[in-house]
């Protein structure tokens, strides 16, 4: 769960003035598109209000902050998924695709974690057997970790396979269909 950098419960308040700047009401200065990114990275929680209307843009500014950082020399979403997620704008599946990438997402950092702690566990068992000499013992739930990747694997291609645009076929790498041989 995200926390607050005010210290408090409740979301930092980032007021958006006209002039496109950005001021954190938490720190009482201004704050760039690169510092909440910082802020989202370190799990800090915040709400960006435009300083006229009143509205909340925060979905706006986080999409900016996404449009930037796939601007830059490392990416990390691929072009095939943007294309299938601007495919899904206006499909009947549009209203059903946003719980899915929410749970898939949780469902991938929830793995991240425990693949962390077990890192961290065969790290430690490591150190308790005098460091390098002793590798059978090293990395224990090995196994563990490739069924659970397979697992996700699955899953994900069988929801690719019910939801339009996906099942249409894959497409090979000389962009013909499966159904097309």
């Amino acid at each position: 769960m995200a926390k607050a950098r005010n210290g408090k419960d409740e979301p930092t308040i980032i007021k958006k003035y006209a002039n496109r700047r950005l001021y954190d009401t938490g720190r009482s200065s201004y704050v760039t598109l690169d510092d909440l990114c910082e802020m989202v990275q370190e799990g800090h929680d915040f709400v960006v209000i435009d300083a006229k209307s009143g509205d909340d843009i925060t979905r706006s500014v986080l999409t900016q902050i996404i449009a930037d950082q796939e601007a830059g020399e490392e990416t990390l979403l691929p072009t095939s998924f943007l294309r299938s997620l601007i495919g899904f704008y206006g499909n009947n599946m549009q209203s059903m695709l946003p719980s899915y990438l929410e749970q898939t997402m949780s469902m991938f950092t929830q793995n991240q974690e425990r693949l962390q702690e077990q890192i961290n566990k065969s790290l430690e068992g490591m150190r308790n057997m005098g460091g390098m000499g002793n590798m059978d013992g090293m990395f224990p739930q090995a196994g563990n970790l490739e069924e659970m990747t397979r697992k996700n694997m699955e899953m994900f291609e069988r929801a690719m396979k019910i939801m339009p645009p996906f099942n249409m076929g894959y497409m090979n790498p000389d962009n013909s269909s499966e159904k097309d041989k």
